[in-house]
């Protein structure tokens, strides 16, 4: 990688940025298209309309135990509601970095620079595991 000084981005940095541009743009689109199925009611969803105003004050905890929502990667097995589908670009917004890092790696690897690629290799490991909760949830 060249230092900070260079006025010409890297071959790892342009893809790096081609990728996140790439990908923020499909999120976006896909958060879009998520919200309007759940406002035009194309899919039922988990909580009423009606029924959210006397939601919004409660504490997390007491959400989730009163409208039934559950926690963690659970809300998978409800993508068919509407407002749990709005939780399907967001979680792939969140993981952008690890496949912009992924996307990196084979320039690494064709460069033999093995310091760079461990890290990017590290920092693609440790989101996965944040994001998988194998380490069980903090409470």
């Amino acid at each position: 990688m060249r230092g900070s000084s260079s006025r010409h981005a890297s071959r790892e940095e342009l893809r790096y940025a081609r990728v996140l541009d790439l990908g923020v743009k499909a999120g976006l689109a896909l958060l879009a298209l998520s919200f309007i199925v759940y406002v035009a009611g194309i899919l039922p969803p988990q909580v009423p309309f009606d029924e959210l105003p006397k939601y919004w004050g409660l504490p997390v905890t007491e959400f989730v135990k009163a409208t039934h929502t559950p926690t963690g990667w659970d809300w998978l097995v409800l993508l068919g509601k509407g407002d749990m589908l709005n939780l399907l670009p967001i979680a792939y917004l969140a993981g952008l970095s690890a496949i912009c890092s992924l996307s990196v790696l084979p320039i690494f690897a064709a460069r033999r620079e093995w310091a760079h690629f461990s890290i990017a290799a590290l920092q693609i490991v440790v989101l996965v595991l944040a994001a998988s909760d194998v380490f069980g949830r903090a409470h």
